[in-house]
């Protein structure tokens, strides 16, 4: 009897004083590779609100954009985390190409400059993560000097990676040059926009945040 109480009592202590740890999932990858399109995908799945607007023009996103405490679940198991949407990483900044998308002087200039910075804050936050998940256009050359720049960041980390392949719903899209380019990841593909292969990424966050 006295063992079971030391038992309960013991649990109850660890139930008091175990510190809550917020787990932080950070999304990271090249602008427009639909990061926060996906974003919003997971947010409206398990909270029913998005989490930022998306734009043809790239470095819509300028901040970084939390959604906390979301919750998925698969069958009996639950999984919650924080959801840190970035930035998208660019080696290369100009304001003329935000002048070629329409956009005014005045507003190419201001966007470029909140981009830089913007792209300073997703790196500084890397420090924060504990698992990221690496967006990319599957349309696109993987082998980008942003995306091994992305890769080679969390690499030295040691973050636990997850590599997105987006936009699988598209004609240009390649997969499996986006698998060939990063043998050492797991590679999913997914449309975020139109929801295709979305368990299955639900899937692969329970098996990358474990």
């Amino acid at each position: 009897m006295a063992n079971i109480f030391k038992k309960w009592f013991d649990n109850l202590l660890k139930s008091i004083f175990k510190k809550k740890k917020d787990v932080k999932l950070g999304l990271y990858g090249p602008p427009n590779a639909g990061k926060t399109t996906l974003a919003n995908r997971i947010s409206l799945d398990w909270l029913g609100e998005e989490v930022g607007s998306v734009s043809n023009i790239a470095h819509e996103t300028r901040e970084i954009q939390i959604k906390e405490q979301i919750t998925i679940k698969s069958g009996r198991k639950e999984l919650t985390f924080n959801l840190v949407d970035t930035p998208g990483i660019a080696t290369r900044i100009d304001y003329e190409d935000f002048l070629k998308a329409g956009l005014s002087k005045k507003e190419a200039k201001k966007r470029a400059k909140e981009a830089t910075k913007g792209v300073i804050d997703a790196i500084k936050w890397l420090d924060n993560m504990d698992a990221v998940v690496v967006v990319l256009d599957s349309t696109k050359d993987p082998f980008s000097q942003v995306n091994l720049t992305i890769i080679g960041n969390l690499q030295a980390r040691n973050i636990p990676v997850l590599i997105v392949a987006n936009k699988i719903d598209l004609k240009k899209s390649n997969l499996k040059r986006v698998v060939d380019a990063f043998p050492q990841y797991n590679v999913i593909g997914i449309s975020a926009k139109d929801g295709v292969n979305i368990d299955k990424f639900y899937e692969e966050l329970f098996k990358l945040l474990d």
